[in-house]
């Protein structure tokens, strides 16, 4: 059975039925079509068997970014940190490969483009370096290919949570600590890829950012009746880690642009977020150039309104943006880290769970 449709796969096709038809009635077929898939593709599970590893996703339920990518890659790297040897998985979102698996990074050099395997894919590798990274529709199949061409233990998942198809032994949700679940909805209603129930299956939650659940989170969110007590929520903020200008130029504290005029320019999910990081710098954001998530960027987009404006714009978009297209404007990159509370009892507990399959791996290369 395929794949849910991808975020923007997803937004396109509601947006032009939902002028025809009541949003809520299309949300509720959604909300059935979802239910449905998670229960066929959980049988079907049984019928292609899974990669000789311990498999971890990082997903998330809502449409756009909830820092699902950089909490893959701090996964990857805090496991990494335990010895274990560990690979990452990037559907590739936004990339022309149809290759069944593309190495994006072999874990000593990077090889991928953008235009080819996704911006999501190299901020994985630039985020988690010496973890390989592979491109691939098909999940199981990239995890086959990294227990037989790297020997993997363990196999992180990013954007995991809607491929059902593949087994798993842990399941961390991210959420927006700003946004929470929105309305509660399934699309186009609300911004839930799949009703809040699908949250039974996370073996622990992290919000992202915001003050939302800093009292209880499963009362603040409406979780209580579908995230058991013992179930963890953790959390984690991204932080400005440094200002880059795209081309040529010195790498500088991100804290330099504190009360400089500054453009945004992003074609993320979520452009709020940047926004939001950057008025928290002290700049002063006097323009926007703001495109579709994923935005494949061309010189036409930088056009001669684009003059005179220092522009600052996000890791991703930075992969797919051309220094000559630029003609000596000014572009900066805002690269973020994400930082976790608690990062090693999240960690703790991810082994513990993966454990089984730890021992098993041991046993026979013993």
């Amino acid at each position: 059975m395929p794949a849910l449709p991808t975020d923007d796969e997803a937004k396109g096709a509601v947006a032009s039925a939902a002028r025809a038809i009541p949003a809520r009635a299309i949300s509720l077929v959604w909300s059935m079509a979802a239910r449905g898939h998670r229960a066929f593709a959980t049988r079907s599970r049984l019928v292609r068997g899974r990669p000789a590893c311990a498999i971890v996703s990082v997903g998330g339920l809502t449409v756009g970014g909830a820092g699902k990518t950089p909490t893959a890659a701090a996964v990857a790297r805090a496991l990494k940190g335990r010895g274990l040897r560990v690979v990452l998985a990037s559907r590739g979102y936004g990339g022309s490969t149809r290759d069944p698996v593309t190495v994006v990074s072999d874990g000593r050099h990077v090889r991928g483009h953008a235009e080819r395997t996704g911006d999501e894919s190299l901020v994985l590798a630039a985020h988690a370096p010496g973890v390989p990274v592979l491109v691939g529709r098909d999940r199981v199949v990239v995890g086959h290919r990294a227990v037989s061409g790297f020997d993997a233990d363990v196999l992180v998942l990013d954007d995991g949570f809607q491929h059902h198809g593949l087994a798993r032994d842990f399941d961390l949700v991210c959420l927006d600590g700003v946004e929470g679940l929105g309305n509660g909805r399934v699309v186009p209603a609300g911004p839930l890829r799949e009703p809040r129930a699908a949250l039974r299956a996370a073996d622990a939650l992290i919000l992202v950012d915001g003050e939302i659940g800093e009292g209880d989170p499963r009362e603040d969110l409406g979780l209580a009746k579908v995230v058991a007590d013992d179930v963890p929520i953790f959390r984690g903020r991204r932080a400005p880690q440094s200002l880059t200008p795209l081309g040529v130029g010195d790498v500088q504290d991100p804290r330099s642009i504190a009360g400089v005029e500054v453009g945004l320019l992003a074609g993320i999910a979520r452009p709020a977020s940047l926004r939001r990081s950057l008025e928290a710098l002290g700049a002063r954001v006097v323009a926007e150039r703001i495109f579709p998530d994923h935005h494949a960027y061309a010189d036409r987009d930088f056009d001669a309104g684009f003059a005179g404006v220092h522009w600052i714009t996000t890791e991703k978009d930075a992969y797919k943006i051309l220094p000559r297209w630029l003609e000596g404007e000014r572009v900066s990159v805002l690269r973020m880290t994400l930082e976790f509370e608690d990062a090693e009892a999240l960690v703790d507990r991810i082994v513990t769970a993966i454990s089984p399959w730890l021992d098993r791996r041991a046993g026979r290369s013993a």
